[in-house]
């Protein structure tokens, strides 16, 4: 079978669905991905063959101010970027790659709305790999008008229910508990465990880490493209925890110097990039923006989190998180120091976020691997 992974943003667009294509390509299938062109070298890199489709504006990692939370923005972006001007600049490339390369289904993420049009153009069966984890930002009421105009564009009825994107198959690779109940999965829906989980533990080992010491380690990340929008709030989260007991590493990610954030204490080490099962399995407390990603590694290991959500999904995600009892959610304008030393010595002292935190992960252990979604899709793709 020949399965074409299709994604329409950057890292966190991408990840989910590497290793589903890791599995299907283990099983024998032929796999390749279709990204926007800034992401080919990153595909190209995992050892999968890659095609540029679409254009890289509003990609391209770039400085910008932060902002304070405006869910109105970002759902209007979603519509503008993703299922308007997005949707239709892939679309258009996807189909003539469908056209020569002849996938016998597609894997889309759920926001690469483009390619999903293209597939039922053509009759393919496709997936939706679910990437936002809470739910609550693909809703109809904002998306089905630009991708109404998509479809008719290529000899579609409409579709005001977005029943596209749920009619073949739904792989979520979270616990099922994280989603709001507001949002509901579909009946297409599989819960599949998060990769995070397979990926080994031991990548990382810095000299200075005394597995013996008796201090909490805390991994505070914003994840790999919002660390340009996050103005002085790494500097905040430092400010108030590097004066605790605790051992505290920071990732910058790639396109940030981590000399940006000045001299630090001892006891905080800087760093662009660290596998997270590596960090994860060893951390006490995530100090996280609430990135889907960010989220679930940190459930599945039984973290708690320090949430500081700025935009996109942030938000969902920590009030999810919060309800649950895994996390306090602190606001990224508003935050001192003060209320990230608070809020980081509550989750460390009481047992019941860990507790919590804990039942989240025992859910993601009694999920199916990667390899039972690969079985999902040969069954799609014999349709």
């Amino acid at each position: 079978m020949r399965i074409l992974y299709t994604f329409a943003g950057g890292s966190g667009h991408l990840d989910p669905l590497v290793p589903f294509a890791r599995s299907a390509a283990t099983a024998g299938h032929v796999v390749a991905f279709a990204g926007r062109p800034w992401m080919t070298p990153v595909v190209e890199a995992l050892g999968f063959e890659a095609y540029g489709s679409g254009s890289d504006a509003g990609l391209t990692p770039v400085r910008r101010p932060l902002f304070p939370i405006d869910m109105e923005r970002e759902a209007c972006d979603l519509r503008d970027g993703f299922a308007r001007r997005i949707a239709r600049e892939r679309a258009a490339d996807v189909l003539r790659l469908c056209l020569t390369w002849r996938p016998d289904v597609l894997v889309c993420e759920e926001t690469d709305f483009g390619p999903m049009v293209v597939a039922e153009h053509l009759g393919i069966p496709h997936a939706t790999v679910v990437v936002l984890a809470a739910g609550g930002l693909v809703r109809p009421e904002v998306l089905a008008e630009p991708l109404d105009a998509l479809r008719a564009a290529h000899g579609l009825r409409p579709d005001p229910d977005l029943e596209m994107l749920e009619r073949h198959l739904v792989l979520s690779p979270f616990p099922p508990s994280l989603r709001d109940p507001a949002f509901p999965l579909p009946s297409t829906a599989h819960a599949i465990r998060p990769a995070v989980l397979d990926e080994p533990t031991d990548a990382w080992q810095p000299s200075w880490l005394d597995p013996a010491a008796d201090r909490p380690l805390v991994y505070v990340t914003l994840g790999t493209v919002f660390p340009l929008e996050s103005g002085d709030l790494f500097g905040r989260l430092l400010d108030g925890l590097q004066d605790l007991p605790l051992d505290i590493v920071v990732t910058v990610g790639r396109d940030m110097d981590p000399g940006e954030l000045g001299p630090r204490p001892a006891n905080v080490h800087l760093e662009r990039y660290i596998t997270q099962a590596s960090i994860l399995s060893r951390c006490s407390l995530v100090v996280s923006h609430g990135g889907s990603g960010s989220v679930v590694g940190a459930l599945a290991f039984g973290r708690p989190m320090v949430i500081v959500p700025m935009s996109a999904d942030q938000p969902l995600n920590a009030r999810r998180c919060e309800t649950l009892g895994v996390a306090r959610a602190l606001d990224p304008i508003d935050a001192t120091p003060g209320d990230v030393r608070e809020a980081a010595l509550a989750l460390l002292s009481h047992p019941a976020y860990r507790c919590a935190a804990m039942r989240l992960r025992d859910e993601c252990l009694a999920l199916p691997g990667p390899a039972h979604a690969v079985e999902l899709l040969e069954g799609v793709g014999e349709v």
